[in-house]
């Protein structure tokens, strides 16, 4: 009776609408992802290598697949109305749990650390708290709450495996095959998770609302590029140091090539992504959202993952003051650099293919100037090796402000034109709150 008394007190929960838009809790649950993001990416940069790197992207995978499923929800229910924020704060908190015991989940095997454990039990929460909502809103389709049981193996299998990840490994003498044990077991996790969206396929699933789903991959895209923004800024210690002008050089390349980035997917790509989704229906909308948004987002989001922390490290070389401004970069910065941004091209031409089934040559042409610019970077200063990066990816914005300018501009207008019919729509309904005047009669 308790259960049903506060939930009475707080509302139901309220279906989603086919024109839903992303509320304000959504924004504030998305804090986390911000900093686990922020997380990894410190995690990592403290010890650059080659395992490291396949640690933080495991753990961004499992991260993300808890990312899909929590959007999987609020395609049917909206996460702030009713008793559904005080449920999702519960999952809040336990991805705030699972995002700070992320440095410590691939510890030494040597020890029982409760990091790894801290993470499996926080996962199961998060998936407890989804596998909830979604099972009461599902009450309704009968079908749908089958379908759902039938993800419930991958759950507990899922779980599992995280579990005997922190504790099977401490049992074992030889370091490096606890090691390998471990990360064969969180490879089994992700391979597991994300086989399972692939084999159910797109049966059973909707997604009502087109705008809502898009809207919530592209916030999340901004939160990541809002990475490198960070990264770039503590690179250049400039809160623990004097302003040099190699540092606030560097900083503003950063910002330069970052905001080509965000210009390359949001100026034409997005827009039309998200058209060509409202226009799909059924089983090929689902299919849509769950390739070009669920899976392919996961390499854009890595590959600036990459490149921020090679943006970092470059960026603290250059402001160090005691290395001279013509001293080429060592390590592996320019490698992470290019290769970051080449994944996130290369990710975000699969997205443009499998959405809109064109290919950009011009896009073509700068991964592989790209490509062919990482040993040449290398032999570079640090500064100079930015500046090469910003080159190419500010002259791709402008090639293609060119090239694909008719195509463009008619995109351009028919967004504005849906944008100002939505407003005035908005506009005219909220004019019912003001008082009539004496002039106006009453309605």
């Amino acid at each position: 009776m308790g259960g049903f008394r506060w939930r009475e007190r707080l509302g139901p929960a309220v279906s989603i609408a086919p024109g839903a838009r992303v509320d304000r809790f959504e924004v504030f649950f998305d804090l986390v992802f911000v900093f686990s993001f922020f997380i990894i990416t410190r995690a990592t940069a403290a010890n650059i290598s080659g395992r490291q790197l396949l640690h933080a992207l495991l753990v961004l995978a499992v991260l993300w697949w808890c990312w899909v499923l929590h959007c999987v929800v609020a395609t049917r229910v909206r996460l702030g109305e009713g008793f559904v924020p005080a449920l999702m704060v519960v999952g809040m908190a336990a991805l705030f749990c699972f995002a700070l015991s992320l440095p410590q989940a691939f510890s030494d095997t040597a020890d029982v650390a409760a990091g790894p454990m801290v993470a499996a039990c926080s996962y199961v929460v998060i998936r407890a708290v989804h596998l909830m909502l979604y099972w009461h809103v599902a009450r309704e389709r009968p079908g749908e709450r089958r379908l759902l049981l039938n993800y419930s193996p991958e759950l507990v299998v899922s779980t599992l495996l995280l579990v005997a990840a922190a504790l099977i490994p401490p049992q074992i003498d030889d370091p490096e095959l606890a090691a390998m044990l471990r990360d064969g077991l969180w490879v089994g996790v992700v391979v597991l998770q994300y086989g399972m969206g692939l084999v159910a396929g797109a049966w059973g699933w909707t997604v009502t609302s087109a705008e809502h789903w898009t809207e919530r991959y592209d916030l999340i895209l901004i939160i990541a590029l809002g990475e490198s923004v960070i990264s770039v800024g503590v690179g250049s210690d400039l809160l623990g140091q004097a302003p040099t002008w190699p540092a606030v050089t560097a900083a503003v390349l950063g910002i330069f090539f970052t905001a080509a980035l965000w210009w390359a997917h949001y100026d034409v790509i997005a827009p039309a992504a998200r058209i060509a989704l409202h226009a799909a229906e059924g089983r090929p909308r689902v299919a849509m959202a769950r390739d070009a948004y669920a899976y392919l987002h996961l390499p854009m989001i890595a590959g600036i993952i990459l490149f921020a922390l090679g943006a970092e490290e470059i960026t603290h070389h250059v402001a160090n003051p005691e290395v001279p401004v013509t001293e080429p970069t060592h390590g592996p910065g320019v490698a992470l650099l290019f290769g970051g941004v080449i994944g996130f091209l290369g990710a975000n031409m699969l997205f443009q293919w499998r959405t809109l089934r064109t290919v950009s040559w011009t896009r073509v042409g700068a991964v592989l100037v790209l490509a062919a610019a990482v040993p040449v970077g290398q032999r570079l200063p640090g500064l100079a090796a930015l500046a090469l990066l910003t080159a190419v990816c500010v002259g791709l914005v402008a090639v293609e402000a060119v090239v694909m300018a008719d195509s463009r501009r008619a995109l351009r207008e028919l967004v504005f034109e849906e944008k100002t019919s939505h407003e005035a729509h908005e506009a005219a309904w909220r004019a019912r709150w003001r008082e009539p005047t004496p002039d106006e009669p009453s309605t």
